[in-house]
């Protein structure tokens, strides 16, 4: 008697464990994202994310949730957004766009994780992080190294445009890696192929009727679009000015390519992608930023559209062709 009480003591005992286990909530994790641009310009980035959690365990609205804030394209909101996910208390803060973008979420928080997303910037030269493999603080993530690859963009667009002599770079001044990348890096680039490169500033969406009006009356063989920020977010009028002029275009990201401009070349933005998940996943397991190395991308993609080639009246070489990862039809 006294065994078949204790048995069913020690069997009552475990059931309302287990019942108490499985009335716990399941922890809910908040993830708050900083985009520069608009939902519009960001859905594919954000989709993309998604389901790359999804992939991990992480189903939207079961046990994550996410906070959404666009600037689109606005700097001046930079601060005032980051400290709203901060009040939001978020888990970890995913930011798209420069370092300025990156920096004034460092300064509304020093204890939140800060996921970089993809930006061009040196997070070592801009101060964001003390090494590659030793980040250091609350920042990590990926950088997309698009400064160091203005080289090859401008020959791989020399190389479709065999005249090309005179190219102009539209950027926005106020961000700090396109600005770079424009008095740095693409003059020494742009006299080894013997091209002649002038710089053209837009800093808000209302110059750049202005400053397309300007380039149309210089002789022009080529564009090339540095950074985004402001620049993606009015990634259509850029693309819709080259169509417009005839100018062979080259931009950072394929997004640009499949809206109609000519070619891009840069890291392969899916894969990025699945790599901020990867991030994710292990700062809400327990890692902490300050021990994740930040991400260099291994694989990089060169996009071509025909259809715009075609258009602006230019004959692409085959050999250019055979050399993209993806031909738009």
């Amino acid at each position: 008697m006294r065994k078949t009480l204790f048995y069913l003591l020690v069997v009552a005992a475990l059931s309302a464990g287990v019942l108490a286990e499985a009335q716990q909530p399941k922890k809910v994790s908040r993830l708050g994202y900083l985009w520069s641009g608009d939902p519009a310009s960001e859905s594919t980035r954000s989709e993309a994310i998604r389901l790359a959690l999804r992939e991990r365990g992480y189903i939207e609205g079961q046990n994550i949730v996410s906070e959404y804030r666009y600037a689109e394209g606005r700097r001046d909101r930079q601060s005032e957004l980051a400290a709203e996910l901060v009040r939001l208390k978020v888990d970890i803060i995913l930011v798209a766009g420069g370092e300025d973008w990156i920096r004034a979420v460092m300064n509304a928080t020093k204890t939140i994780p800060i996921v970089m997303m993809g930006g061009g910037t040196d997070p070592v030269e801009a101060d964001l992080v003390d090494s590659l493999a030793r980040p250091g603080g609350n920042v990590t993530g990926i950088t997309l190294l698009s400064r160091e690859l203005g080289g090859k963009r401008l020959e791989l667009l020399k190389e479709a445009v065999p005249k090309l002599a005179r190219v102009a770079v539209l950027y926005d001044p106020a961000n700090p890696g396109p600005s770079r990348e424009v008095k740095e890096h693409l003059p020494a680039a742009a006299r080894a192929l013997r091209l002649t490169i002038q710089p053209w500033e837009v800093r808000a969406a209302d110059d750049f009727d202005r400053v397309f009006a300007a380039m149309g009356k210089q002789r022009l063989d080529g564009l090339y679009v540095s950074g985004r920020g402001l620049l993606f977010t009015n990634q259509k009028r850029i693309v819709s000015f080259a169509l417009k002029s005839r100018l062979p275009s080259m931009f950072q990201g394929s997004v640009a390519v499949d809206a109609g401009g000519l070619m891009s070349y840069g890291a392969d933005q899916a894969e990025s992608y699945r790599r901020v998940a990867y991030f994710v996943d292990r700062i809400l397991k327990g890692a902490k930023p300050a021990d994740l190395p930040v991400e260099q991308p291994m694989k990089f993609e060169f996009v071509i559209n025909p259809k715009t080639a075609k258009q602006i009246g230019l004959t692409i070489p085959q050999w250019t062709l055979m050399k993209a990862d993806k031909v738009i039809r």
